[in-house]
């Protein structure tokens, strides 16, 4: 499956025997982004191409860049705060840093294949 989401590198420094728990520690950041759903949508965020990307650094630290699907969006105020809750409770995880972004602008275009699919957008 092909995902168009922008998620970006880990850390450049990072020697071999850090980069095995930071790609674990990643991959289950995208799961439990796979729990997190907008009400109003039957697709997970992260299905949903949300997420702009995902920093984790060998500390534990995690960034994430998100949007919404528009700025009025009714869980504006406490999808970004569940997201930093759920990450916050993965063993490993130190620190998160949930930044919500609106450039670009989300458009389903962003959305995966599965995504769009459920969705009827084909």
């Amino acid at each position: 499956m092909s995902l168009n989401h922008q998620d970006t590198k880990t850390p450049s420094a990072e020697t071999a025997e850090t980069s095995q728990p930071v790609a674990d520690l990643r991959q289950q950041v995208i799961e439990v982004l796979r729990t997190c759903y907008d009400p109003e949508i039957p697709v997970d965020i992260y299905e949903l191409g949300l997420i702009y990307g995902i920093d984790v650094d060998p500390g534990g630290n995690v960034y994430l860049r998100m949007t919404l699907t528009s700025p009025a969006c009714p869980v504006a105020g406490s999808l970004p705060p569940e997201v930093e809750n759920k990450i916050k409770a993965l063993p490993g995880v130190s620190d998160v840093r949930v930044e919500v972004l609106w450039d670009p602008p989300w458009n389903p275009t962003m959305m995966s294949e599965a995504a769009r699919l459920t969705l009827g957008f084909f």
